[in-house]
């Protein structure tokens, strides 16, 4: 079966081509990066507008680069949330076009369960039960994968998500956008031990992240104490690499640390990563004390990518066995 998957969530737009859920013919993204630069974060209107221009050429090297036609495609499968509403709308309105013009079935996809996908579909017969770890710049959580398209949270992030609190110490530290990738760079100039930064603890809750204390202590180091954020800095230029390792280094110890408790807490047989965090060189150094083994995405398949999303697509079709109606519509939040 070819799928064609479609991913417009946020700031990419992504068509790829997958037979039968796991070989990748083509997986084609256009990153709105500069344009959201100068804000420093993603500017939704702007960003479906660019969604607009982009997708007919992105489609049109997708299908190319698989060697195959229009008609060729067996399935269409679309994100259909959570994110960003315009987007959204986009993407999903493409498939469905796509869908009545060459008649052919379509399927909504949950985007946060395709990042979990992501991990899994380069393999044969992966390893339930397993530990399922999100985390990106929109959700940070911890699941137990029964199956393919079976979860049971154990924790969540009641605040930030842990690419979200990337981003925003990245912005204190007066880093270019987007913040995670120059953070962590910066992070590699630093001594992790100069400042005892610590991750939240929320009560009664022992899986779930807090991310948000953290970053106010971030900010107090820098400008002091009760500043606001447009205060002058208080320390020199120099503590930077210092404070941005220290700050990397408790937010990536607490979620291993948790998640290793968890696999042995819940009897998992593996962990599975995904989201852009998962890209992080010191996550995955961290991730080597594991006593079960470790599931990265492959290469471009951490940020949002149409791949993951065709892949899953495959699956949930096949469970499912019809296509989504054309009453469907965009979800910003979805439950896993």
């Amino acid at each position: 079966m070819l799928v064609l998957g479609i991913e417009s969530t946020c700031d990419e737009t992504a068509c790829a081509v997958v037979r039968s859920g796991k070989e990748i013919l083509s997986n084609v993204i256009a990153s709105q990066t500069d344009l959201h630069e100068k804000y420093g974060g993603v500017f939704p209107e702007l960003a479906s507008r660019r969604h607009l221009t982009a997708f007919l050429p992105i489609l049109k090297e997708a299908l190319e680069t698989a060697c195959i036609s229009k008609e060729d495609i067996d399935l269409i499968a679309v994100a259909k949330g959570p994110g960003l509403i315009g987007p959204l709308l986009l993407g999903l309105n493409a498939a469905k076009a796509i869908a009545l013009a060459l008649n052919k079935p379509f399927i909504g996809i949950n985007h946060v369960e395709a990042h979990l996908y992501a991990a899994i579909m380069a393999h044969e017969t992966p390893l339930f039960p397993a530990l399922g770890i999100v985390a990106s710049g929109g959700h940070t959580f911890l699941v137990r994968i029964h199956a393919i398209g079976s979860y049971e949270m154990i924790g969540t992030t009641v605040d930030d998500a842990l690419g979200e609190a990337f981003d925003k110490v990245a912005v204190m530290l007066g880093l270019s956008y987007p913040g995670g990738p120059a953070l962590e760079a910066l992070a590699l100039q630093g001594d992790s031990s100069r400042y005892a930064f610590k991750a939240g603890r929320v009560k009664g809750h022992p899986w779930d992240f807090s991310f948000s204390g953290i970053k106010t202590n971030v900010l107090y180091t820098l400008k002091g104490a009760n500043c606001n954020k447009h205060a002058p800095l208080i320390i020199d230029e120099a503590e930077k690499p210092h404070i941005a390792s220290s700050f990397q280094e408790a937010v990536l110890t607490d979620v291993v640390s948790k998640a290793l408790k968890a696999v042995d807490a819940f009897s998992c047989r593996a962990i599975y990563l995904g989201g852009g965090v998962s890209n992080n060189k010191r996550l995955r150094a961290l991730f080597t004390s594991s006593p079960v083994p470790v599931f990265f995405p492959p290469s471009g398949l951490s940020l949002d990518n149409g791949a993951m999303i065709a892949g899953l697509g495959y699956h949930k079709f096949l469970e499912q066995g019809v296509s989504d109606p054309l009453e469907l519509v965009p979800m910003t939040r979805i439950p896993l």
